[in-house]
């Protein structure tokens, strides 16, 4: 109870040990008759951790360490305390705030001969300074990491309606699916020293989880239907994860989802393991197909709308995960924007983020992952087009419109079940000198991407709203 109490794990059950990387937990190991106690220099104490099918050591997912007087909040450490008894020890480890999470094995190494003492879980940790997952706030970790119901926004603009839904993060047998979730990805099953070892980092798991939570590219959790229902579970049946993810686990991809129910799974995956994770809801949502930041309506000669791919929803739903990052740089840490809805590949794969906030509300859209698309989805410009019979394409004079695309920004409030207002983290108002900085910055990928073909070479005549070129050949 003491482990469960201080490492915030108590709602998973007593059963087993799960803990919190970078925070020491308690063992206590009986000894055996005519030993009397052990010592921090004791060097046949050898404690072995391990995770994965294949543990290394130089992958992380393998680590040996002795006794110290003192555990450090650095690395893997431990130290002993001997009960006054003599009959047994009490054992503190930490782990490194860096460590793989997952299942690990814990072994007793004295002078080569090896004791099993059993199986721990190792989760992020939202309350560790050290984690790339800390959160400072006590209230939002309670809310982001801990809270097992919430509020997903749906509907129009105009008429906003909060549906209850049921996480269930700490549902009996949910955190081994999470993990199973993990075990099953197609990274993990064509190298799982790399996959193991890189499940320290919370961008990499993100993305994973990204990809996971849908069954395009894979045996993922959830299939989507926009359409009819005739052989599964209607989107809007849904109140809650736990039914799903049990669903996946017996028998495979899951019958059916939309934006809402895919964000709604990545949330409760993403708690589970200790990420700090939100719903949220864009409404009046783009979904620019070809990567020019813009939402292209089509008419043509006589002024009759033409289909394209492009298109305006009235909302859809995705998720923010709490994090640092240094492939990017500490500026770009915090919310961090990922979207397990199938709509656009990446790097090959349906999947889509993390993205760091802070990029998309600045138009740097050179940033990972895929800040392009989620910008124009909160801050596409909406452009009339006409298509003229000789294959050309006009733009109607004065027809771009900057405001209609990304509107009340929704989550659930920290604490109660009021809609909180998050449009200003993705985006600033419109007209002011931010906005305007935001849409001329040399990095804001560029409003319109013309592709020819010169001999068999692609040539992409790039333009920014700053009128200046480049060409790449």
């Amino acid at each position: 109870m003491r482990n469960s109490s201080s490492h915030h794990t108590e709602l998973y059950g007593e059963e087993r040990l799960i803990v919190r990387r970078g925070q020491p937990f308690i063992i206590l190991l009986r000894l055996k008759p005519g030993n009397k106690e052990v010592k921090p220099s004791e060097k046949s104490f050898t404690l072995i951790v391990e995770t994965g099918p294949v543990p290394r050591t130089e992958s992380g997912t393998k680590v040996s360490f002795g006794l110290r007087d003192s555990t450090v909040d650095s690395e893997w450490s431990a130290s002993a305390t001997n009960d006054p008894s003599g009959n047994t020890v009490s054992v503190s480890i930490s782990s490194s705030p860096n460590a793989p999470i997952g299942v690990y094995s814990l072994t007793l190494d004295q002078g080569g001969q090896k004791t099993s003492l059993g199986q721990f879980i190792l989760l992020f940790n939202a309350w560790c300074s050290r984690d790339a997952v800390y959160m400072r706030s006590e209230t939002k970790r309670q809310e982001y990491v801990l809270a097992q119901y919430g509020q997903i926004y749906r509907g129009t603009y105009r008429r906003i309606k909060g549906k209850p839904w049921n996480f269930g993060q700490f549902e009996p047998g949910v955190l081994d699916i999470c993990l199973k979730i993990l075990d099953e990805n197609p990274k993990c099953i064509s190298d799982a020293d790399k996959d193991c070892s890189g499940r320290r980092n919370p961008i990499y798991v993100t993305r994973v989880l990204s990809a996971m939570i849908n069954s395009n590219d894979d045996r993922g959790v959830l299939v989507g239907n926009w359409g009819e229902v005739l052989d599964g579970v209607h989107p809007g049946t849904w109140i809650g994860s736990g039914d799903i993810l049990r669903q996946w686990a017996e028998s495979g991809p899951v019958r059916y989802g939309q934006c809402w129910v895919f964000a709604a799974l990545a949330c409760t995956v993403s708690r589970a393991l200790g990420i700090p994770c939100r719903v949220v809801t864009n409404f009046q949502s783009a979904h620019d197909t070809n990567g020019n930041l813009m939402i292209e309506k089509l008419y043509d000669e006589r002024g009759k709308r033409m289909s394209n791919a492009d298109s305006i929803w009235n909302f859809h739903v995705w998720v923010d995960s709490w994090m640092t990052r240094p492939d990017l740089g500490p500026e770009f840490d915090g919310w961090q924007a990922s979207d397990p809805t199938p709509q656009e590949k990446s790097e090959g794969v349906f999947c889509c983020g993390p993205s760091s906030l802070k990029a998309i509300r600045e138009g740097d859209l050179t940033k990972k992952y895929d800040a392009p698309f989620i910008f124009a989805e909160v801050n596409a410009d909406v452009v009339d087009l006409v298509c003229l019979s000789n294959g050309e394409t006009v733009k109607f004079r004065d027809s771009t419109d900057s405001n209609y695309v990304g509107c009340f920004i929704s989550t659930k409030a920290v604490g109660s079940d009021e809609r909180h207002d998050i449009t200003h983290q993705y985006k600033y108002p419109e007209g002011t000198a931010e906005c305007t900085d935001t849409h001329v910055t040399p990095n804001h990928t560029l409003k319109w991407i013309l592709n020819s073909s010169d001999n068999g070479h692609n040539v992409c005549v790039y333009m920014h709203t700053n009128i200046s070129l480049l060409f790449r050949i």
